[in-house]
């Protein structure tokens, strides 16, 4: 397992030169210089031509870590049972799995009927539909209630822009032709089937420019999509639709969502033709969702603080004026959402940083009384509900993971209060879990707020430290109210192994610690998720977790923000630094109300054409703050088809700092030419993509 890890690069070549082309835009008393505005132009053979020499000067650049790139890749792949089936789940008649196969990229969808003996029926091959094709992503599925006819949406682009297909299960065949298929589809869920009538189908569909769920049409299936009737059309620009249906299957549900606000229609599943009901008309600030049983809808609601309560109301009268409490607010639990069935409820919340599952059973009169809460025994974990699409059950399947547990499937049994191990992802490679260790710890914020960081190590090399210091790696989020997932990752064992401490800091801005952890993190207190990373890096070095000289980091998309703004703060503990996708040229970005995303991002970030948000944004927007000096070793990865942050962000972002650094570290840029947000769709091409991340991390802190 042992590596050299100070084999030199070879000579670097010389990096690529963006030439420049100034852009002055003037606001507020300022003047903002774009230099690189340019590199916007995706069709533009020149710039084409740009990432694709950047590409092959980080090639150049790295070609002496081809060997142990190799060897990263066949460890990591060693981990993975390539050939494997999923936990099945019941849903109408059918026993629904996914499984793989070794050497196939994608996941195959299929099901059985409910019976021991029955034969497998493949409902959807992923590498069947990748064919022919650079990229794939599936979308939305959905199945009508008598199991016969498939939605489902496919991306072949990258750019996150679904086709919409109907599959019949029966027979296997796609309706033929372009009037069966429509462009750019979000979310997809059937009605109720009524009688021998055709069956319904609601979907969503996108704005073009703006990238967003604007409409919700009805479809009838027999009939061509361009007969469809619209049923809603969204004018805000800063909301999203979405469509689904409850779980007892009796009602539709369409939400209308900003980052801040929402708003539910809905509608009797076997009455699709009739009008939807509005329940509480949107109000800013306002959030909340619903679900439905035995009459009543359950709501989960903001009205009366930031962590939400759950109330009631009668389908009849679902306005605000006839909500019922349940449960109440509280000031320290979040809560984060509900499962409801026939019986009881589950409350998915969030205290002390850690995920809750309580659960609540409904008594002969109906009241609800709390009965248990599923106990996990680790530090830091992730829980979550599993897929349970049975409403009349007393059985509750929930996921388990952590830092050392690989992800698993529990079934709680209601009646006897105990969970049974369905099944647990196995590690090929002889993983042993009692090597390894997570705790949590704690750094102290510059305002005295105490920041919780995740930490894994393998025990037997982090014993070493105070003789020989460990490379410490550090990775963060921090933005939207998300809650950082602490899970296992196998490809994580060839960093752990080669005596490198993970952490991941909790910071401000996500939603770690409730709502008001996210409020403190956004607007005109964002720089606080940047001094709570900072922060936390300090505490652990000093702490003696890992060596200051040897620190890297991570971040992706605004993690990448985050990545270009502490690194513009406070370059000097940083060794290394990995950054995906990032949202580094904020000020252009938000200044462009043109672009997919930008207008409902006024809620996280502030709207620039105001003066107030415009100045305080000037002061961490990493591409308007570099300036000369020195800075990391640097790997910035972005893909042309990103839809979310677009590739010029960084491929403008690394033009410009070549410019200005004045030390020889590296500095890369890697663009997937094929790919979109989440970079490679196939499982084997990703993870020569981590297998490149890691071989560049492991070559900068075993050189340090």
């Amino acid at each position: 397992m042992t590596i050299e890890l100070k084999t030199p690069y070879l000579p670097i070549p010389t990096p690529p030169v963006a030439r420049i082309e100034a852009k002055l835009t003037p606001l507020h008393g300022t003047v903002l210089v774009d230099n690189y505005a340019w590199l916007r132009e995706k069709e533009s053979p020149e710039v084409i031509a740009y990432l694709n020499a950047e590409n092959a000067y980080a090639e150049a650049a790295t070609a002496s870590l081809a060997p142990l790139r190799s060897q990263l890749y066949d460890e990591m792949l060693s981990h993975i049972k390539q050939t494997d089936i999923s936990v099945p789940y019941r849903d109408g008649d059918w026993w629904y799995y996914l499984r793989t196969e070794e050497g196939l990229q994608y996941p195959v969808y299929c099901r059985k009927a409910d019976s021991p003996d029955a034969p497998e029926q493949v409902i959807l091959d992923g590498n069947e539909l990748a064919k022919n094709h650079p990229f794939m992503s599936i979308g939305s599925t959905d199945i009508t209630d008598d199991g016969r006819w498939m939605a489902y949406s496919v991306d072949h682009t990258g750019f996150r822009q679904y086709t919409l297909h109907i599959k019949d299960l029966q027979t296997g065949s796609v309706l033929p032709g372009p009037e069966n298929s429509v462009e750019r589809v979000g979310s997809v869920t059937w009605a109720a089937k009524v009688g021998n009538g055709n069956q319904t189908l609601f979907y969503t569909i996108e704005d073009q420019e703006q990238k967003r769920q604007f409409q919700l049409w009805r479809h009838t299936l027999g009939t061509d999509f361009a007969s469809d009737h619209l049923i809603f059309d969204e004018p805000d620009e800063r909301f999203n639709l979405a469509v689904g249906r409850t779980r007892d299957g009796k009602f539709l549900i369409m939400e209308a969502g900003s980052h801040t606000t929402t708003e539910s229609r809905f509608l009797a599943a076997d009455t699709p033709d009739r009008p939807w009901t509005l329940v509480a008309p949107r109000h800013d600030e306002h959030e909340y969702s619903i679900d439905h049983r035995n009459g009543l809808w359950f709501i989960r609601t903001n009205d009366q603080g930031r962590n939400f309560r759950l109330v009631t109301a009668p389908v009849a009268t679902p306005g605000r004026k006839h909500w019922t409490p349940l449960l109440e607010h509280r000031q320290d639990i979040m809560l984060e959402d509900i499962d409801l069935f026939e019986k009881f409820f589950v409350c998915c919340e969030r205290e002390d940083g850690l995920p809750r599952l309580r659960l609540w059973s409904f008594t002969e009169n109906d009241r609800a009384i709390q009965s248990n809460e599923i106990l996990f025994p680790e530090p830091v974990y992730s829980a979550f509900p599993h897929t349970n699409r049975q409403f009349s059950t007393t059985q509750f399947r929930y996921a388990y993971q952590s830092l050392v547990t690989p992800s698993s499937v529990f079934e709680y049994d209601l009646a006897t209060g105990n969970s049974s191990l369905l099944k647990q992802v196995e590690v090929p490679g002889g993983y042993d879990r009692d090597q390894y260790a997570s705790e949590r710890v704690y750094a102290t914020a510059p305002d005295g707020v105490r920041v919780p960081i995740s930490l894994v190590y393998r025990k037997d090399k982090f014993a070493q430290r105070q003789a020989a210091k460990n490379p410490l790696y550090v990775y963060a989020y921090g933005s939207y109210g998300y809650s950082l997932p602490i899970g296992f990752n196998a490809n994580r064992l060839s960093l752990l192994d080669r005596g490198i401490v993970m952490a991941y800091a909790h910071i401000r801005g996500g939603g770690d610690l409730g709502k008001p952890w996210h409020d403190q993190g956004k607007m005109l207190v964002k720089r606080n998720t940047f001094t709570d990373f900072i922060t936390a890096v300090e505490e652990l070095t000093s702490s003696g977790y890992g060596d200051p000289a040897r620190v890297a980091i991570e971040g992706g998309s605004a993690g990448g923000l985050l990545m270009g703004a502490v690194v513009n703060f406070k370059p000097e503990i940083f060794r290394a630094v990995l950054s995906h996708v990032p949202f580094v040229d904020v000020m252009n970005t938000m200044l462009d109300a043109s672009l997919p995303l930008t207008v409902p991002e006024y809620e996280e970030w502030g709207n620039p054409n105001e003066p107030e948000y415009f100045h305080y944004m000037l002061t961490y927007s990493p591409y308007d703050n570099l300036k000369p000096g020195t800075y990391p070793a640097m790997l910035v990865k972005t893909s042309l088809h990103d839809s979310q942050v677009m590739y010029w962000e960084p491929a403008k972002y690394v033009a410009k700092l070549r410019t200005l650094k004045t030390d020889t570290n590296p500095l890369l840029l890697v663009t997937n030419m094929e790919a979109g947000h989440g970079g490679a769709s196939g499982r084997y091409d990703y993870l020569k993509e981590i297998a490149f991340d890691y071989a560049f991390l492991l070559h900068e802190l075993g050189n340090a």
